[in-house]
């Protein structure tokens, strides 16, 4: 079979059409998901881009391969210890290496490695073409790789060419030349103008006093230096939206290539994403720094041979693509896989799915979410420097975008998420203790949470050292009773869910 992954950087689903968008941006995502596929309760394990791709290529939760975090230990997959095996130990191979070793030719265009030394992730890959921009490359200069790559081996039996485009992650970039192809479209009515005044006098890396981050100088010429008013969050949202449609146009390429190789209709195209991203839910512009719905939720698009047409609403995670694309193609499984196959849904079009997800932040923030029925609820151990509350819920069918924390008003359902939350972490921690799925006992730290690790060693790579900084700017901007909050805490939440909850402030 021939397997080409089509891997979008910082992309919601809600923004293409086949999930419900109003603006045309994505006229071939679109037409794959109508003649194939589409799941729509698909999470990443853990975000963003280096824990989600450590996760995707890994089948495992990052509470396993340790990876949860953007720099310092929590950045490197955990050592086997004195099971280190002459290779990769057997167990917890990566996908593209079963693929591999089963005969398929293996290929990987994306600058990601490079951008996050996240050299784990070759595994497996024969070829590996990097685009030189460190993730600041549009698609107009990945898919000639793509291109380049497919013109030599489409028409081979057995290939995996995974294509990482990064159009929709800021600085949203994509050529002037481009210009706006909504322009006379309306924009997304969240956040409303009484949203944007309350977060405006708020605070928090990328809020809507300050989206681009206070450290970040890259030039994003397509957008407002900051959101004070509808108007400037249409120019902010148009902004990303164009990203997604330009990366469309260059999978329409992609789709254009295979058919002049006569091999389109024998191809399985996957579209997906490493994780989402917010929008103005908690205060959060263009960027991916909670365990929420839009950070974690990510689409997935399944067509090509054998697909079963239609909507799959189960939850499933990321990490288990990595077993339903060996049962799609017909290999074995990696034994130490936590990911659970659901190719019975793509081929048959079967319910099968797990009752809920648990998702890890630990990059911008130091949060977990468990997701069940119509619930979000969020845990927050390190706020990132943002007003977060220790425990939030949402009910998604009334508050989509995550508006009213119900977490003390509903504190029943609040302590029943908290309880699954709980027993899912006991049960990852007896896995890493015993070896079983994802588990990884001889590891010096195999039964330390990471994320508890990740906050001991100073916080979220991307909030560290940045307190003082950060208090600067709130002085400055007349916000000076969120400044002595972010000295105080320093983004350590204290206060501990039974507290929170009982109203103990």
């Amino acid at each position: 079979m021939r397997v080409l992954y089509f891997d979008v950087d910082s992309l919601r689903p809600d923004h293409l059409g086949c999930y419900g968008y109003d603006r045309e941006t994505s006229p071939t995502i679109d037409e794959l998901a109508a003649e194939g596929r589409r799941f729509t309760n698909y999470y990443a394990s853990d975000v963003p881009c280096l824990p989600s791709r450590t996760a995707l290529f890994a089948g495992r939760f990052g509470i396993h391969t340790g990876v949860v975090n953007h720099g310092g230990l929590t950045a490197e997959p955990r050592r086997h210890g004195p099971e280190r095996e002459f290779s990769t130990h057997h167990d917890h191979r990566q996908f593209p290496s079963i693929l591999r070793e089963s005969g398929y030719r293996t290929g990987l265009i994306s600058s990601f490695p490079q951008r996050h030394g996240a050299w784990h992730v070759l595994e497996g890959f024969e070829e590996w073409r990097d685009p030189g921009g460190e993730g600041r490359e549009t698609a107009d200069e990945v898919v000639p790789h793509a291109l380049d790559w497919l013109n030599a081996h489409a028409t081979e039996d057995d290939w995996y060419l995974h294509v990482n485009v990064w159009d929709p992650h800021t600085p949203y970039n994509t050529p002037e030349e481009y210009g706006n192809p909504f322009a006379d479209d309306p924009a997304p009515t969240f956040p409303d103008a009484e949203t944007i005044r309350d977060q405006y006098k708020s605070y928090g890396p990328h809020g809507a006093r300050e989206p681009r981050g206070w450290t970040d100088g890259a030039a994003m010429n397509r957008t407002p230096d900051e959101i004070s008013s509808r108007a400037e969050f249409e120019q902010w949202i148009d902004g990303y939206d164009i990203g997604v449609r330009f990366m469309d146009d260059h999978l329409s390429m992609l789709l254009d290539a295979l058919e002049e190789q006569g091999v389109r209709e024998e191809t399985l195209i996957i579209v997906s994403a490493d994780h989402g991203e917010n929008q103005g839910e908690l205060n959060v512009y263009g960027d991916h720094q909670t365990a929420d719905e839009r950070t974690c939720n990510v689409p997935l698009i399944v067509s090509g041979p054998g697909v079963e047409s239609g909507v799959d609403d189960e939850f499933h995670y990321q990490i288990d693509l990595a077993p339903t694309i060996c049962d799609l193609v017909g290999v074995d499984h990696a034994a130490g896989w936590d990911g659970e196959s659901f190719v019975t849904s793509v081929i048959e079009g079967d319910d099968v799915g797990r009752e809920f997800v648990v998702c890890s932040q630990g990059a911008w923030a130091g949060q977990r979410m468990v997701r069940w029925d119509n619930w979000l609820l969020i845990r927050t151990y390190h706020d990132g420097l943002k007003a977060f509350d220790p425990v939030m819920l949402f009910d998604l069918t009334d508050d989509p975008h995550e508006t009213t924390n119900l977490a003390r008003k509903r504190d029943d359902v609040a302590r029943y998420g908290l309880s699954l939350l709980s027993e899912w972490v006991d049960g990852r921690l007896l896995e890493s203790a015993t070896g079983v799925a994802g588990g990884n006992p001889s590891s010096p730290d195999s039964v330390t949470d990471p994320l508890w690790e990740m906050i001991r060693d100073g916080g979220p790579f991307h909030a560290q050292g940045h307190a003082e900084e950060y208090a600067e700017r709130l002085r400055e901007t007349g916000r000076e009773e969120h400044a002595e909050k972010v000295l105080s805490q320093r983004g350590i939440v204290e206060q501990t869910a039974a507290d929170y909850l009982d109203g103990d402030d």
